[in-house]
């Protein structure tokens, strides 16, 4: 089984560092915070180095903020473009 999901995380990586470099990390997230979390945030944006991503409130941003590293370490490794921070932001009431 190891050998399977190395061979998809091979995968995975070689198309995401195809992507255009502005769309890499945003298209890295889902799978970096895997399916629970990205059911609940979405990837705003790339800039400067910065992934910009919503949240639903405080709570989720408090506790997204302490994972930062490991998902920045994750996602760096994905991306084809250098993240140095992720950045999230509690979702506009409507």
């Amino acid at each position: 089984m190891n050998r399977a999901s190395a061979g998809l995380e091979t995968i995975i990586a070689k198309a995401l560092h195809r992507a255009p470099p502005g769309e890499s990390a945003l298209l890295a997230w889902p799978i970096v915070c895997g399916s629970a979390v990205a059911d609940r945030t979405r990837a705003l944006s790339f800039s400067d180095g910065i992934l910009r991503v919503e949240v639903a409130d405080a709570g989720w941003r408090r506790e997204l903020a302490s994972l930062a590293p490991r998902y920045l370490a994750l996602i760096n490794k994905y991306s084809g473009t250098p993240v140095k921070r992720i950045e999230f932001v509690v979702k506009a009431a409507p």
